[in-house]
């Protein structure tokens, strides 16, 4: 069901660049604007795990230093047949953790010092496991495809927004209705930024469910997400919202309106299907 709302979305945010375009940007401005954003995320796509993990300055580990969390790494990876990651350590006390790798053999496992120090090690494993579902379902390729198509879709807002400044027109602008652009150019950005959000909440579910599978119990990480939850409300963590979609929980806060600019599905959701999960439903 999950895998079906994101061709749902993705498809969604196709028709509404194209929807775009037509309305503000003209074919032209469309391919233009097309182009930068895979270029930009292509980029992205290719370095993005050095960015982040420098971003957060995580520290590689061998199984020497960290041997605990080196051979649950390990032993997930064998049994999602993955080959094994790369594992780092991220200083910090909000306990938190994300996979990042352009493809599962150029993959990465993060975790904080925080989340060592509260959860067991069956806990530990359903985080793995999580994170291991991430690079199993080629999330980090969906969420750069999606990031493209959002980005393509507010950079050609923006040229139109510029182009109204200046009183730029053309004669392919003849037939085209103002108020529709308009529209467009103020709603547009929106609506692909709360698309993108609902894939990234639906690959987390999809995650949630793979490393209960991988771990061996749905408790292990519905235990785990309590314990995350409740600790990054109390500890801070200096994110930057570019990236938190990749952590387990969301290391900023938002509630009640701002969930549906959230990057995760609420808690009690994601703890309530691992539960139904367990229960066999």
């Amino acid at each position: 069901m999950n895998n079906f709302k994101t061709v749902l979305l993705m498809t969604a945010l196709t028709v509404l660049m194209v929807l775009v375009g037509r309305a503000i940007g003209g074919q032209g401005g469309m391919m233009f604007a097309f182009l930068l954003a895979m270029g930009m995320n292509f980029v992205s796509y290719w370095f993005s795990d050095k960015i982040v993990l420098r971003m957060y300055g995580a520290q590689e580990v061998t199984e020497r230093e960290a041997p605990q969390l080196y051979s649950a790494v390990r032993r997930l990876a064998t049994s999602a047949n993955l080959p094994m990651p790369r594992v780092y350590i991220i200083p910090g006390d909000q306990p938190n953790a994300f996979a990042t790798g352009r493809n599962p053999q150029h993959a990465a496992v993060a975790v904080t010092e925080g989340i060592m120090q509260i959860l067991s090690r069956e806990e530990l494993e359903g985080v793995i496991g999580h994170e291991l579902g991430h690079i199993k379902n080629r999330d980090i390729l969906i969420g750069t495809v999606a990031a493209t198509m959002a980005g393509a879709i507010t950079m050609l807002a923006h040229m139109a927004q510029w182009a109204l400044i200046f009183g730029g027109r053309s004669d392919d602008d003849e037939g085209r209705n103002p108020l529709a652009g308009l529209l467009m150019i103020i709603l547009a950005p929106i609506a692909a930024m709360l698309i993108q959000m609902a894939i990234s909440r639906s690959r987390e579910y999809l995650a949630d469910e793979a490393g209960a599978r991988f771990a061996g119990s749905p408790h292990y990480l519905s235990n785990a997400l309590r314990k995350l939850h409740n600790a990054s409300q109390r500890i801070p963590m200096h994110a930057t919202p570019a990236t938190a979609h990749m952590f387990i929980v969301n290391p900023l806060r938002g509630e009640g309106l701002m969930s549906l600019f959230s990057t995760h599905p609420p808690m009690e959701k994601r703890i309530e299907r691992l539960e139904a999960l367990a229960r066999g439903i």
